[in-house]
């Protein structure tokens, strides 16, 4: 019976036994195993396991200088758990060098089998199959895992020995209750149910605290009478986990030794595959107080020596071990998991999961699935695939279109387009000669049956099935023994498709549908084969591609739910993508739609970090300026000609009031835009100005008055070049691509020249403002550049057009900016702009008509004070669209809380209500804030903190950081209030007020002179 504090104490227990494997992985003083030793049947199963061994001493999961032994049975053959531990003695002496095993702390795991209960993990063997759960470090866990951890502190507890547990068998315990005083052996044991002990062992202990009896696998009835079941029917179980001192450890190896020294011929006495001797049957039995060795003589053996012989031996075993007793360590609360079946481990992993929660067990371990009804081991369940309840996928990929019966274990394969059936192991492996083989079978049938007695193959008797399709038992077996597990079923293929093919075609010969005839053509293997045939590296590569690809297939979800960057990058666990998830990186982006590309780039980006990192965010904003410039970016125009000499366009500023950062791609394109702004003059004055001359020699020059940058370009190829942002003609450069004067690629400047009517010289000027000024100067320069070159060519372009343009220009420089700024220049007073999602921007600017009286007001007390600092808002808008695009929840709150914002202030404004407007100021800047932190700084935060008491709402321009702020007066404080306050503050520093006011006009000037003048 299970008490209510057992969870918590195993909880607990289980963290402390994490903590002390921690700690012995680092701490080279730490009590530790001194040697760990697997055993394995053969030299198949010790490569695989050395492997496993090395993968984790690679990544630090092994404890500091403790020796890891891999023991082989001799010459392959199964020589029982008793001969193996007799191996493992002779291996650890030449180890050593000496048979006195003192201070030394040995862990043997006995774990050599078959696994014909579970034959999905024969070929590396059970003790390292799937347990659900990820540790702490974000590994998927296995078998050798736990045990490792649950005996991390074990060592502490002893002061030399051996422990030896079995590599089936998760116990959970806590370390501090072991009291072992050195001498004989003790076992260690919990108390479990009377129905779990007739499947196991059961100890029954004296009232001296040593044990009595072995009761191997007594009926219920049977292990009451014997007096072992308590009151509550419970039994004290034998776990497999037995301590042996160093004095039984050296009687042990003196069976196989003569004076001290090995000795071959009483070696192969014990150790062979006739006698078998048990570890619990042969080395145990000798030990308990009651035994008697009239009744040792009548114990079942696992060999098949004569009578006389195992009697000899027997009698050997008594004479050495008779004199050592074994103590019965009873620990509770403590846990037994045996993972012995494909039953017991599909009911663990499915049903169990849920129990053992406070253990960190979890029914999706490393996985991609998104069911709960479906259990998952380094696996991806892809959302259009359908798999059947209380399933369990374990390092398999099911892809779009495929399907899964219910209360089906598949493994190891990848399924696409086709339907494994209900109630069945699926499971596939590679071969050493290259082959794929698929071995398919019931979940009730059993391996060891044979086809005499009672072997089936989904449930069907296998005899019946064999005389349906007239199929000889020599096409099935080379030898006598006509077991399910030797038998010849399943083909070889070579690839894992056509093993998946080959192996849902047996089912559907049990079925009567298949084609015999195929079945035939191929060569067939055995569940055994697969055991000793099986490649170990094919099998930990699968396991590797596997978690790799699940990162990446739980990354798409995540970005298909909204999940954060946060959380993306938990999932990522690497400094670099593999080739694996590069692959599936190039597949995925063959399919997935923008918005999700563009977050996976994103999101690899931020989770990566470093210089890999942003090679993954730079193709997320290469992906955004691809799609917004071939939306916006007209093809070369091959009829364009020059029709004017010279012509000039002169543009406002913008002040932004309401929105600001809603207008920016890819944001307005997944969720559309809202911009509140007005066109203001600086000092009386349009500061924006684009002059574009017609030259008789074939060349193209930029000058840029306020930079003093002047440049000529005879060629066509470094006018196709614009993503530097330290290029000072950047700007002119993209707006001959957008425009679709220069080709993007290709062609030769003369020639295109010499169709045009002459060379060009474009003069770009900003007049009086500072740059990086917030007022959006960039944006509409570049809108200038856009209307001058169309109105020099005599060509029509409308303001949407020019949004457009301008957007694309912008993703051509790098600088990324929005379209609030081209509608904010472009068109004269006040302006409430919106767009709908999609490419490209359908962008609606409605004029906001103000009474005359409100307008003055407004007027009046809106001002701008210049800081004297300056910030590129091309590195800020990376990292507010990262913010965005990794779904960071502030972001997305104020990215949608300005656009309402923004309305509140179009509203207020044509209420006359200006006081109420400024206030809507100040809480835009608030959420500003929260859009980028870094929006404000100690200055700001300064200059709004001396003329408090003179506004009622402030506001940054543009990104903020520098350049311009705006305020809005009291009524009763005039502009030269304000100036005369900041110069009190801030003495001669450049911080002041600027003369603006907002342009009422025609939006634009232009000047035109068609007169055939000369440069």
């Amino acid at each position: 019976m299970q008490h209510s504090f057992h969870p918590l104490f195993l909880s607990q227990s289980y963290q402390d036994a994490w903590d002390d494997y921690r700690r012995s992985l680092t701490r080279g003083n730490f009590a530790r195993w001194d040697y760990v030793v697997l055993t394995a049947s053969n030299v198949q199963q010790a490569a695989g396991y050395r492997l496993q061994l090395e993968l984790r001493q690679k990544r630090g999961m092994l404890p500091l200088h403790t020796r890891f032994l891999v023991v082989t049975d001799p010459d392959g053959k199964r020589v029982g758990s008793g001969g193996a531990t007799l191996e493992v003695l002779r291996q650890l002496v030449a180890e050593i060098g000496t048979s006195a095993f003192s201070g030394l702390r040995i862990l043997v795991i006995h774990s050599g089998g078959d696994s014909k209960r579970a034959p999905q993990y024969s070929a590396l063997g059970k003790l390292f199959s799937p347990v659900p759960r990820e540790l702490p470090n974000g590994r998927p866990s296995a078998l050798f895992d736990e045990i490792l951890i649950s005996v991390a502190g074990v060592p502490a507890r002893i002061q030399e020995g051996m422990l030896v547990l079995s590599g089936d068998v998760i116990l959970l315990f806590n370390p501090l209750q072991i009291d072992f005083s050195g001498q004989g052996a003790a076992a260690i044991s919990f108390k479990e149910s009377a129905q779990t002990g007739a499947s196991h062992g059961v100890f029954l202990r004296g009232d001296d605290g040593f044990i009595q009896k072995f009761l191997h696998k007594y009926p219920v009835k049977q292990l009451c009478a014997a007096g072992a079941v308590n009151a509550e029917g419970e039994v004290d179980i034998d776990t497999g986990a037995v301590l042996f001192s160093t004095a039984m450890l050296r009687a042990l190896y003196g069976l196989i030794a003569e004076d001290g020294k090995y000795s071959d011929t009483k070696y192969t006495s014990f150790v062979n595959d006739t006698i078998r001797l048990s570890l619990y049957g042969d080395f145990l039995f000798p030990l308990a107080t009651q035994s008697t060795l009239e009744q040792f003589y009548e114990e079942a053996s696992e060999g098949s020596a004569d009578g006389a012989t195992l009697r000899e031996v027997r009698t050997e075993l008594w004479k050495v071990l008779r004199p050592f007793r074994m103590k019965l360590l009873r620990l509770a609360p403590a846990k037994f998991l045996h993972f012995g079946t494909t039953q017991e481990v599909m009911k663990l992993v499915t049903q169990d999961a849920a129990v053992y929660q406070y253990l960190g067990w979890d029914s999706h371990v490393s996985s991609s699935i998104l069911s709960k009804n479906v259990a998952g081991y380094c696996s991806v369940l892809s959302n259009d695939a359908v798999c059947g309840n209380d399933s369990y996928l374990e390092v398999s990929y099911v892809h779009n279109g495929a399907t899964v019966g219910e209360n089906t274990l598949v493994s190891h394969v990848d399924l696409d387009h086709v339907s494994v059936p209900s109630n069945v192991i699926f499971h596939g492996l590679k071969q050493k000669n290259g082959k794929f083989v698929v071995r398919i079978l019931g979940m009730g049938d059993n391996p060891k049956g044979t086809l005499e007695t009672d072997a089936t193959l989904f449930s069907r008797p296998l005899r019946d099935i064999l005389l349906e399709h007239s199929i000889g038992m020599e096409e099935l077996w080379q030898g006598q023994a006509h077991t399910l597990w030797e038998a010849d079923l399943f083909p070889a293929c070579d690839t894992i498709e056509q093993a998946v093919a080959a192996s849902l075609n047996i089912y559907e010969l049990v079925m009567g549908r298949g084609d015999v005839s195929a079945w035939r053509r191929t060569k067939r293997t055995s569940l055994q084969s697969g055991f000793h045939d099986a490649d170990p590296q094919a099998i930990i590569a699968w396991n590797q591609r596997m978690q790799e690809l699940v990162q990446m297939d739980r990354l798409a979800k995540l970005i298909s739910q909204g999940g954060t960057a946060e959380e993306a990058e938990k999932l990522l666990h690497t400094d670099s993508l593999t080739p694996v998830q590069e692959q599936w990186l190039r597949e995925y982006e063959t399919y997935a739609g923008f918005s999700d590309i563009i977050r996976m780039y994103c999101d690899i980006g931020k989770g990566l970090g470093s210089v890999a990192g942003e090679q993954y965010i730079g193709r997320c904003f290469a992906r955004i300026q691809q799609e917004l410039v071939q939306h916006a970016t007209l093809p070369p125009v091959q009829s364009w000609h020059m029709v004017q000499d010279r012509y000039r366009v002169c543009l406002p500023l913008r002040v932004n009031w309401g929105g600001g950062w809603s207008d920016t791609p890819p944001y307005c394109n997944e969720h559309g835009g809202t911009v509140l702004n007005a066109a203001i003059l600086l000092n009386g004055r349009m500061p924006v100005e684009v002059t574009i001359n017609r030259l008789q020699e074939h060349k193209i020059v930029f000058l840029s008055q306020d930079m003093d940058s002047y440049g000529e370009f005879t060629e066509i190829m470094p006018l196709q070049s614009c993503g530097n942002p330290y290029d000072p003609f950047a700007l002119q450069k993209a707006a001959l691509l957008v425009c679709g004067i220069l080709p993007r690629q290709g062609g030769t400047l003369p020639s295109l020249l010499e169709r045009m009517g002459g060379g060009l010289r474009i003069q770009t000027e900003v007049i009086g403002v500072p740059q990086g000024s917030g007022l959006g100067t960039s944006s509409i320069l570049a809108a200038a550049c856009v209307k001058a070159l169309h109105g020099f060519f005599g060509q029509p372009c409308s303001d949407e057009q020019v949004y457009q343009r301008v957007l694309a220009m912008e993703q051509l420089m790098s600088t990324g900016g929005g379209w609030q700024d081209q509608v904010g220049g472009l068109t004269a007073g006040i302006k409430y702009s919106t767009s709908r999602p999609g490419f490209p921007q359908q962008i609606r600017v409605r004029p906001v008509a103000l009474s005359p009286e409100t307008l003055r007001q407004l007027s009046r007390r809106l001002c701008l004070i210049y800081t004297g600092q300056r910030r590129l808002a091309r590195n800020l808008l990376r990292q507010v669209l990262k913010n965005y695009l990794g779904n960071d929840p502030k972001v997305l709150h104020a990215l949608n809380e300005i656009q309402r914002v923004a309305a509140l202030m179009c509203f207020e404004l044509e209420r006359d209500h200006v006081t109420a407007f400024g206030q809507l100021m100040t809480k835009h800047w608030e959420l500003s804030q929260q859009i980028d932190a870094g929006s404000s700084n100690t200055l700001i935060e300064q200059i709004f903190m001396a003329i408090e008491d003179l506004i009622d709402g402030r506001m940054i321009c543009g990104a903020g950081g520098g350049g311009f702020l705006q305020v809005l007066l009291k009524e009763n404080v005039s502009q030269d209030a304000l100036q005369i306050r900041l110069h009190r503050v801030f003495q001669d520093c450049d911080i002041q007020v600027w003369d603006c006011e907002i342009y009422e006009g025609d939006g634009w000037e232009s000047e035109i002179c068609n007169i055939n003048g000369k440069e």
